[in-house]
């Protein structure tokens, strides 16, 4: 087929991160846009883009005929039935993580997108970041031998504000969310047990709302594999992002990325700049890449590099853990 026919419904910042990248893509075009809330100032940004049609009922896109391919950037709570109705109109389908709060909604998303025989990919960009792709390879090479041990550490350098806390799902739904994925993804293997320990140490607020701020994971993988994800919601250096496989030939590690490499040693002692500190910097080029495998998807056929079950996988995961720490013990995924 020739260039994607695009529409955005959710109008917040990353729905318009994805339009940004998405016009720089020869394959693609975006021809609207939807908002509950679009007025002046997205109809200006939206015609400085060359983008023509601007609404505020996601209707306008899920019916325009003249759309290949919707992305859902809208509020958690209008993933399932946005994905349903999209599905309904033979469209295929990006969605921004997590599909769902509640695994048995998720489910009934994805059966409505098999049904249609429509594409549905989950926005885990992190899989498409260079440093990351690298690791997941290496290990697929065999470089590593049989993957021992796991380990993600993933800290933000601030909290969210609190009305977003509130809303988020929890440390686990919204944040490690993205570190299950990529543990599924740097191991090749299913997760078969979870064990989880919270805590709030940043701010009382996440207490508030029965939310942690600070975690430990640990997972079991099915392969015999263990894994250790850590997360905390602010590092007081910068977005803290690394990854460890260890395995039986060796291991393979991914270290934060900096605003350059320069390191200044002398008597005082060894610095360097801090990690980039925001995560569109850090995963500007994983977006990029996730959205331009997605339209070559479409256009040729190709599977996709990720899809609704990797999502499935990951929320459940978010739930033993959730569970984990609520009930003080392991859980089995075969529970959730």
């Amino acid at each position: 087929m020739g260039k994607v026919r695009v529409g955005i419904i959710g109008a917040g910042r990353i729905g318009k991160i994805h339009a940004d990248n998405l016009l720089r893509m020869p394959g693609a075009e975006v021809i609207a846009i939807s908002d509950p809330f679009a007025g002046e100032e997205l109809r200006a940004w939206a015609s400085e883009r060359g983008i023509t049609h601007v609404a505020k009922d996601s209707g306008a896109i899920i019916g325009n005929p003249d759309i290949d391919a919707v992305f859902i950037c809208s509020p958690t709570d209008t993933h399932v039935p946005l994905i349903i109705e999209a599905a309904a109109a033979g469209k295929h389908i990006f969605c921004e993580k997590p599909v769902s709060m509640d695994i048995e909604r998720t489910k009934e998303a994805l059966n409505s997108v098999r049904a249609a025989g429509v594409k549905l990919q989950i926005g885990f960009n992190r899989r498409f970041d260079h440093n990351f792709k690298r690791v997941q390879e290496l290990v697929q090479q065999g470089r590593v031998g049989e993957p021992h041990i796991i380990k993600i550490t993933s800290r933000d350098p601030n909290p969210p504000h609190p009305d977003y806390i509130k809303v988020s799902g929890g440390l686990f739904m919204d944040m490690a969310i993205h570190d299950f994925d990529m543990a599924r993804f740097l191991s090749g293997s299913e997760v078969a047990e979870v064990s989880a320990h919270g805590t709030v140490l940043v701010d009382p607020v996440f207490a508030e709302h029965g939310d942690v701020d600070t975690a430990i994971t640990t997972l079991r993988f099915e392969n015999g594999a263990l894994g250790v994800i850590d997360n905390s919601r602010r590092a007081a250096y910068g977005y803290d992002q690394r990854v460890e496989v260890f395995g039986s030939k060796g291991s393979v590690t991914a270290d934060n990325d900096y605003p350059n490499t320069t390191i200044v040693s002398d008597d005082e002692g060894i610095v360097r700049d801090k990690p980039l500190h925001f995560f569109l910097e850090r995963y500007n080029e994983a977006y990029v890449n996730e959205v331009r495998m997605f339209v070559e998807s479409i256009q040729s056929g190709a599977p996709l590099p990720v899809e609704g079950f990797d999502g499935l996988q990951a929320e459940r995961i978010a739930l033993a853990a959730k569970l984990s720490v609520e009930l003080g013990r392991p859980i089995k995924l075969s529970e959730v």
